[in-house]
């Protein structure tokens, strides 16, 4: 703007005669009107005309300033707009309307109901009302939209096609029960504009949105949607697209289909919500039968189609049929549009890093000329997705800007690959930035704890989703289940998952794994077989979690019934994993001539953790020789895993056969491998303290050791006896039995006997698997102490309590 104006935008200047007024008047209204109609293009111009207004001393009137508050609002220049509002002595509705409008596409509801609230009953109108409603809508704040459509009404203002239309739209953010649509729906029917399309369009989106709610009938809020769809007197596009994505939504896809073979002329976005529907739920040869009747009618696809179909490529993992699509579209769109080139690329960048091209999938995006958020968040999950996770923090820090979804991404990729601690300050850093978390986000954070084991922290984040309202959340949900499982917690795991309003085959999964790591087989079973009595299917991690149960609770017998009903039921070929299970299963129950049956007759290679489950079986039962030759396939398969060696070490020393225990430290030696040190925590007073074996380190390990001291005495009356052949090494005696008791387990469960209130469960942490000695140790030191002691070691949770373990000692 020129600077001519300075306190006020028109300074007093004598200007000719009032038929020059009026023919300027005229002059730039005409200029202006024609600028509005040009659309933005010609906003520059007409802050030109405005300028010209001010040099040549023009004082404008109501209609132009309202005409000129209009553009600065719909170029974004908010404050000047405002400027010019406050400028007008007594702004007409007119103008307070429009800057409510335009502090509504600002999102900004606030400063928008302040012109609202200071604009007088007397010059209020439906459209100032309107605006209002629509700006609260468009906000998502739909209850505060219901309200003022209430207090229009009690103020005597008739709510016309465009209130209706607005306020249906906010009643569908919110309402989550039918009786909320059936009132507003009478209220629609007595203001006489129930057959008005756009009305009865955002009546059926009513509807249909509030199908999806939990607490409604969705069969018949569909229905009902149906009813009025098939009654109304002219349908448009919209009518059309949001029935049939209605159906597709609610995954009736048998009733969209019906609309959709119904329509006159099919238009594109009614085939493109069929598809979404069949990508939905996995029909990806419906998909490609959809894609080719378009092509065949000669119905263009367009950006949407084609990123619904890669969709479906990449969920199926059907490669070669997504590049095919790709050089489809490299073929028939010669010059597309920016828009239309970067949604398909990013769609592209999922299908190739889904299909395990992930060197593609980032040439595709750094092809990329112009990227938008889509096209980073996509990337990011790739490599998160791949584990990369140092990759995938170089493309976070160098995103310039990110939604909650990639905040979300990153913080539940560092949870997931073990990097809880930075997951958690992630979080916090988010909301330092202004970004309230969403349920997911909190999931993730959740998850973090979880692998920290960090049962306080996983407290107050459970505090803050109910206090935020998100504790009805299915992905916080099943986060919680796991967090107080891993904490140790099973009776909290289990509220949870009694208490949400729905579940899913990730809540029940959680469940059967929490159960079975606490020792809890039979339940954890008869959980599974509730699962199925609610028509849930189980899938491959159901399986997992049902072997590893029975494996923990040593139930053979049914252990090997579930495996065996994988394929012979529900048609899924065990993987490597699901073997693995089975041989350690086995192992455990000492039946190690069927485990080496099953190897022999598994259809595939078998990998290392098969090797390892039958290796640490040997181990448990003796049989040296076939433990010799699981762990040679360990050495060749995993030559770094120091694991494998120390088991073998662990099964010649048991036997005494202290040269061998020698010759696999040396072979250990010489490869470069080192053996993992021991080291267990506990969380005391919202800190986590961190014990090594035979450890020096911890400000108060002496106390420890001392206290240690006095205890092992009393055990001993008690009749523990240190089992020194859990020793690897090949030392006197007395040696050996001090060395027992500056393992990692011991001096954490001590510290919180020490630390930690009479009465109060200890909660122990461990790295690796618990030793037998200290297996028997803490069982009785629950009973000297009186105490409810729990170890959660790498393989499952011991309970001990008054000198009994859980595990039955069968671990």
């Amino acid at each position: 703007m020129n600077n001519a104006a300075s306190k006020s935008l028109y300074p007093a200047q004598h200007l000719r005669r009032a038929a020059d007024l009026s023919s300027a008047a005229n002059n730039y209204a005409a200029k202006l009107q024609l600028c509005c109609q040009r659309g933005p293009s010609q906003y520059t111009p007409a802050l030109c005309i405005h300028a010209h207004m001010i040099v040549s001393g023009f004082t404008p009137r109501a209609h132009i300033l309202n005409r000129l508050i209009d553009i600065y609002c719909k170029s974004s220049n908010f404050n000047y707009a405002k400027k010019l509002f406050d400028e007008i002595p007594e702004p007409d509705v007119v103008a307070r309307t429009t800057l409510i409008a335009a502090y509504s596409s600002s999102r900004n509801p606030k400063l928008a109901r302040e012109i609202f609230d200071k604009t007088p009953l007397r010059i209020r109108d439906t459209v100032c009302y309107n605006s209002m409603i629509t700006c609260y809508s468009h906000n998502n704040d739909g209850h505060a939209a219901i309200q003022l459509f209430k207090e229009m009404r009690q103020m005597s203002f008739k709510p016309d096609n465009f209130t209706y239309t607005s306020v249906l739209a906010a009643l569908a953010l919110i309402a989550d029960r039918e009786r909320h649509c059936h009132q507003l729906h009478c209220v629609v029917v007595k203001s006489g504009t129930g057959l008005v399309t756009s009305v009865v369009n955002a009546l059926i989106s009513v509807y249909v949105k509030c199908a999806f709610s939990p607490l409604a009938s969705s069969s018949s809020l569909m229905a009902s949607a149906r009813k009025l769809f098939d009654v109304m007197p002219e349908k448009d596009e919209l009518s059309w697209t949001t029935i049939i994505t209605g159906y597709v939504k609610n995954e009736d896809l048998d009733s969209a289909k019906e609309v959709f073979d119904g329509m006159d002329e099919k238009l594109v976005v009614a085939w493109n919500a069929m598809i979404s529907g069949y990508v939905q739920k996995g029909f990806v040869f419906k998909v490609f039968e959809m894609f080719r009747s378009m092509h065949s009618l000669g119905i263009k696809h367009d950006d949407f189609t084609y990123t619904n179909v890669l969709s479906a490529c990449a969920d199926a993992g059907l490669f070669l049929h997504g590049k095919q699509v790709h050089a489809y579209i490299l073929r028939t769109e010669a010059k597309p549009a920016w828009a239309f080139m970067v949604s398909v690329n990013n769609a592209l960048i999922t299908l190739y890093w889904k299909c395990g091209n992930l060197e593609q999938a980032r040439s595709i995006f750094d092809s990329i000329s112009i990227k938008d958020l889509i096209s980073w968040n996509a990337i990011l999950s790739a490599y998160v997705s791949k584990g990369k996770i140092h990759e995938a923090k170089s493309i976070f820090d160098e995103m310039s800007e990110k939604n909650m979804l990639s905040w979300t991404v990153m913080i539940s990729g560092l949870a997931q690959h073990g990097s809880g601690e930075e997951a958690l300050k992630l979080f916090s850093k988010m909301k330092s930035n202004g970004l309230e978390p969403c349920d997911y986000a909190f999931s993730g954070a959740i998850t973090s704890c979880a692998v920290l084991a960090s049962l306080e922290q996983g407290r107050q984040l459970h505090g803050q989703l109910i206090r935020l309202g998100f504790d009805s959340s299915l992905s916080a949900g099943n986060a919680l289940i796991t967090m107080y499982a891993r904490c140790g917690v099973l009776d909290a795991a289990y509220s949870v998952f009694l208490t949400m309003p729905c579940l899913d085959s990730v809540s029940w999964n959680a469940m059967i794994a929490a159960l079975g790591q606490h020792g809890h087989g039979n339940q954890a079973l008869q959980l599974y077989e509730e699962m199925l009595e609610e028509r849930i299917l189980p899938d491959r991690i159901t399986f997992l979690t049902v072997l590893s149960a029975c494996s923990h609770a040593g139930l053979v017998e049914q252990g090997k019934q579930h495996f065996n009903s994988m394929n012979e039921i529900y048609g899924i070929s065990p993987g490597e994993d699901h073997y693995a299970r089975l041989i350690d299963l086995l192992c455990r129950a000492g039946k190690l001539t069927e485990a080496e049956n099953v190897i022999r007759n598994i259809p595939f290679e078998p990998g290392a953790s098969i090797w390892e489950a039958l290796l640490s079986g040997c181990r448990l039962h003796g049989n040296m020789d076939l433990g010799v030759e699981a762990a040679e396939r360990l050495f060749e398969m995993t030559p770094q895993n120091d694991g494998s060696y120390i088991l073998l070490a662990n099964m010649f020393a048991t036997a005494g056969r202290w040269d061998d225990v020698a010759t696999v430290r040396k072979f250990m030696r010489g490869r470069g491998v080192k053996k993992e040190p021991g080291c267990s925590w506990l969380e005391v007073e919202s800190k986590v303290h961190v014990f090594l074996v035979d450890d020096t380190v911890h400000p108060e390990v002496q106390a420890v050791y001392s206290y240690m001291a006095e205890l092992v005495l009393r055990l001993r009356k008690l009749g523990y006896i240190p089992d020194t052949k859990y020793i690897l090494h090949d030392m006197e005696s007395e040696q050996k039995e001090y060395a027992l008791s500056t393992h990692s387990e011991k001096l954490a469960v001590v510290y919180g006997l020490l630390k930690l209130p009479k009465g109060t469960t200890i909660r122990i942490f461990k790295n690796l698997r618990i030793c037998g000695d200290c297996h028997n140790a803490v069982k009785f030191m629950s009973k000297a102490e009186g105490r409810e002691i729990i170890v959660r070691d790498v393989k499952r949770f011991h309970h001990f309590k008054d000198g009994e373990c859980s595990c039955g000692n069968y671990w």
